[in-house]
């Protein structure tokens, strides 16, 4: 296994890795991740085997799974993977498209950005409430410079820099380009121009080349291929499908790759993955979020209501890219998906039609009688105590065989996560109402569970 230690890093990283260990606390250093105790990570030498689990572990009929293949191949599909703690459920590929096949990851590589940046961050080399300014140089946009200096990069990362969207040419970085149309932070608008910067902003508060810092300190540790290739005033992604499906694992598992905790800051990941600001409540830092009460989709100022997708899992944060490429990491269900390639429907900014179709046909893959507990076996599920201090203990009507056990808090975040067990603890978590779901051989029960 590859590892981020700052003995394998060149350059000015080393003494400045060494400073942040030594201001970082043990706790923070080594956090407890419970979803790696439990997670499969794939060797990262070429040609080694994935390991696999069978669909029928889910609960899933087995013989269903064909017409799953069908919607996607006729929707112009050419890979798709889904992983379950890690291991490989599904692997379906089209045409001539194979497992060692590139593709292209359009805005799903933002998920990527916004992951590097707050490794850099953390490495101390740039601090996302800065001006975008300390690492462009004054004069990167056509504004004021009162107004540009109010622009920060957590603007940048959040898509609210406030500047006009509506331009001709939506994706160019020139200053002439970058015009004021509202404070930043005061609009949201999917705007190409300010994200693509932070490649800028990262090689320049690193003094690396992006890519050379983006491979030592993700790709690499994580065994992924791929590379980063110029597309008009972008850069775009390619990689194979198992690389996509590698990132996502490392997303589920919160930035830790097996032994290995890339990003000690849990605060910045838990920023990344919740609602970033209160005008498009489904977007973090450059992630998309499902379950939130109301959402904003590119190209548009029109708020809508509801949830991002309506059969996705509602905890899901996703990497959602242009012609329908896609990532969706799901903690409830301890899932990562891949998309990859044409457009099913129409050349979309992001891939949320798409995207719910697929969760319609996967939730249509759960075998309905023998599976599903009846809804008064719901209502006698049990949590005790509750409302609860430490240790607490799930009782189920008859001979129920409790598989796992995942519990999330508030923003949909997981904080337990055990398997073959008919307790967890609470303990270290916050105060408040969490959600409890239990997979069990007879179906998926939900409950609500306070923390004194």
């Amino acid at each position: 296994m590859k590892s981020s230690s700052a003995s394998s890093v060149p350059g000015t990283w080393t003494s400045c890795r060494l400073l942040v260990l030594l201001l970082l606390s043990c706790p923070l250093i080594t956090p407890k991740i419970s979803s790696a105790q439990t997670s499969y990570f794939p060797p990262d030498v070429a040609g080694s085997a994935w390991e696999t689990t069978d669909p029928s572990v889910l609960g899933w009929c087995t013989d269903r799974i064909d017409s799953l293949y069908d919607f996607l191949d006729t929707n112009g599909t050419k890979a798709f993977i889904l992983l379950y703690q890690g291991r490989i459920v599904l692997e379906h590929y089209n045409g001539t498209f194979t497992q060692d096949s590139s593709w292209y990851w359009a805005s799903a590589g933002k998920t990527l950005v916004s992951a590097i940046v707050g490794l850099a961050q953390e490495d101390g080399y740039l601090d996302i409430n800065e001006p975008t300014a300390t690492y462009l140089g004054a004069g990167w946009t056509q504004e004021t410079p009162v107004q540009e200096a109010a622009i920060t990069v957590r603007n940048q990362l959040t898509m609210t820099t406030g500047m006009d969207d509506g331009v001709p040419e939506n994706d160019c970085t020139d200053p002439a380009c970058l015009t004021y149309l509202a404070d930043a932070g005061d609009r949201w608008a999917y705007h190409n121009a300010p994200y693509t910067l932070l490649h800028n902003v990262v090689a320049n508060g690193t003094g690396q080349n992006f890519s050379t810092y983006f491979n030592y300190r993700l790709r690499d540790p994580i065994g992924m291929d791929g590379v980063w290739l110029p597309n008009g005033y972008n850069k775009v992604y390619y990689s194979t499908a198992r690389s996509a499906a590698r990132f996502g694992l490392l997303a589920l598992n919160r930035m830790v790759w097996d032994t290995d905790t890339l990003l000690h800051d849990t605060a910045y990941f838990n920023a990344a993955t919740s609602p970033s600001q209160s005008l498009n409540q489904s977007y973090g830092y450059l992630w998309w979020l499902n379950g939130q009460p109301t959402y904003m989709l590119p190209q548009t100022q029109f708020i809508f209501q509801g949830p991002l997708m309506v059969h996705e899992p509602a905890d899901a944060y996703n990497a959602l890219g242009k012609n329908d490429q896609l990532i969706n990491v799901v903690p409830s269900r301890d899932m990562v998906l891949v998309r990859f390639g044409n457009p099913a429907d129409g050349p979309l900014p992001v891939a949320t039609v798409l995207n719910d179709q697929i969760w319609e046909h996967i939730n249509a893959l759960v075998c309905p009688t023998g599976l599903a507990a009846t809804e008064a076996d719901r209502i006698n599920m049990t949590l005790v105590p509750d409302p609860a201090e430490d240790l607490v203990h799930v009782q189920l009507p008859g001979n129920t065989r409790i598989l796992q056990i995942t519990v999330l808090d508030g923003a949909g975040r997981r904080v337990s996560h055990v398997v073959d067990a008919d307790h967890f603890s609470v303990a270290g978590s916050a105060p408040g109402l969490y959600t409890v779901l239990v997979l069990t051989d007879r179906g998926r029960y939900v409950s609500r569970l306070l923390k004194k």
